[in-house]
C-alpha cells in the first residue's frame, strides 16, 4: 500500500467593497470598465420579472452602450423561485448562449436574485466572479454581507447552496422608492434583528426614528435615515463575519429569530415575506429567551413594541399548527443530531454564549411546544 501527499495550502483575499448611495448604475459601468472583474469579457445580467420592469432594461443599456457585452436573464419573483430547477434553467440559457469561464453575473433584485444568482456563479464554470446589485432594504440588510448563497427545498430553505464572495456590493437606497410598503417593514425585520444581537444603540435609534423610514401604511423613506440603517446593518453584519465567515460558531447569532421564522416560512408557503417571518421567529426566541431569564420583562415588551411599530407580526397566526411548525424547526441548518438549537438574545445589542463557548442551545421540542402555546 502507498499514500501520495497533496499540499494545497493557500492564502485568500475574498475583501470586497460595500457602495451605498443613489442611481449606481454608472458607477458599477464605470467599476467594470476600470477592470473589478478583469478576467470577465462576458457578462450574464441576473434579474427578476418584477425587477425586469423598472430598472433592467436600463441598466442592460447602459453596459452594452459602453462596449461591456451582456444578456439579460429573467427568473420568475418571489421566494418560491429561488430553486434548484431555477438555478438549472438559467444555466441551461447561459450555455446555449455560449457563455464560459470568461464570464462574469451581475445579480440585480433583492434578496431573492442575490442568493440564486451568487450560487449559480459559484458552480458555473467551477466558479466565475458575480456583482451584487441591491434593490431592495431586505437585501441591503441581509444579503450584502458575508457570501451566503442558497436556494430553497421543499423540505428547507436555503439548505442547498456555498459560500461564495461577491466582487463588490452596490446598495442602490433609491430603489427603496419603488417597493411596496410591506418590502420596506420586511427590510426592517431584519435591521431590527441586528439591533437586538449587536447594536442597543441601533435599538433605542430605531425606536425614536422609525417613523422617518416606515410610519403605518406609508413608507416615508427620509434619506437621511436610510442612508444609516443601510450603514448599521452592514457594520454589524460585517463585525460578525469577518470573525467567522464560515459560520462554524458565532456567525450563527445571525440567524436569531430565523430558526422558527425560516420554519414558518416554509410552512405557510412563502405567503408572509421574510421579514414577517423573521419578526415572528424574533418574538419566539424572545420568549424562550425570557424564559430563561436572559432578557428582562421591559427588554422583551420593548423588542415585541419595535417589531409592532414597525408594522410587523408578532404571534403565530391563528390556525398553524404549532406540532408541524416545530417538526419544520428540525431542518433548520443549525440543528446538529436531530436536536432544534436556537441563538437567543442576552438582553438587548447582545448575543448568549453558552457552555463551551456555543453561541446555539439545543432545545426540547416539548419545552419549544410550550413557549408556542403560551404565545397563543
Amino acid at each position: 500500500m502507498s499514500s501520495f501527499h497533496v499540499p494545497l495550502k493557500r492564502t485568500v483575499d475574498d475583501s470586497y467593497d460595500i457602495q451605498i448611495g443613489r442611481n449606481l448604475f454608472d458607477d458599477l459601468v464605470q467599476d467594470l470598465l476600470n477592470g473589478l472583474t478583469p478576467k470577465a469579457s462576458r457578462y450574464a445580467l441576473i434579474t427578476d420579472s418584477n425587477v425586469e420592469k423598472l430598472y433592467a432594461k436600463d441598466l442592460h443599456q447602459k453596459l452594452t452602450e459602453a462596449g461591456l457585452k451582456t444578456d439579460l436573464f429573467v427568473m420568475a419573483a418571489g421566494e418560491t423561485n429561488k430553486t434548484r430547477e431555477t438555478k438549472i434553467s438559467l444555466e441551461d440559457q447561459m450555455l446555449e448562449a455560449g457563455f464560459g469561464r470568461d464570464s462574469a453575473v451581475i445579480a440585480l433584485g433583492g434578496g431573492v436574485v442575490s442568493d440564486l444568482g451568487g450560487f449559480l456563479a459559484g458552480t458555473f464554470g467551477r466558479g466565475i466572479p458575480f456583482i451584487n446589485y441591491s434593490t431592495t432594504l431586505l437585501s441591503a440588510a441581509d444579503a450584502s454581507v458575508g457570501g451566503k448563497t442558497a436556494v430553497d427545498t421543499p423540505h428547507a430553505t436555503n439548505l442547498i447552496g456555498l459560500f461564495n464572495q461577491p466582487a463588490k456590493v452596490y446598495l442602490d437606497i433609491e430603489c427603496w422608492k419603488t417597493l411596496p410598503v410591506r418590502e420596506i417593514r420586511s427590510g426592517l425585520a431584519e435591521t431590527v434583528k441586528h439591533a437586538c444581537l449587536a447594536d442597543s444603540e441601533l435599538f433605542e435609534w430605531l425606536e425614536l426614528n422609525i417613523n422617518s423610514i416606515c410610519s403605518g401604511e406609508v413608507a416615508d423613506l427620509d434619506d437621511a435615515a436610510c442612508e444609516h440603517i443601510a450603514y448599521k446593518n452592514c457594520e454589524v453584519k460585517y463585525t460578525v463575519v469577518k470573525k467567522d465567515e464560515k459560520e462554524s460558531n458565532l456567525r450563527q447569532v445571525l440567524n436569531l429569530g430565523h430558526t422558527a421564522g425560516r420554519a414558518f416560512e416554509t410552512l405557510c408557503g412563502y405567503t408572509y415575506t421574510h421579514g414577517e417571518c423573521v419578526a415572528i421567529g424574533m418574538v419566539v426566541q424572545i420568549e424562550i429567551a425570557f424564559d430563561r431569564g436572559l432578557v428582562t420583562e421591559d427588554e422583551r415588551n420593548r423588542t415585541i413594541a419595535l417589531l409592532k411599530k414597525c408594522g410587523l407580526p408578532v404571534s403565530v397566526p391563528e390556525g398553524t399548527s404549532l406540532e408541524n411548525l416545530v417538526i419544520k424547526m428540525r431542518t433548520d441548518k443549525k440543528a446538529r443530531s436531530g436536536k432544534i438549537r436556537f441563538v437567543l438574545q442576552d438582553g438587548i445589542g447582545a448575543m448568549k454564549s453558552f457552555e463551551g463557548g456555543s453561541y446555539s442551545i439545543p432545545l426540547d421540542e416539548e419545552y419549544i411546544l410550550t413557549i408556542l402555546k403560551k404565545m397563543m
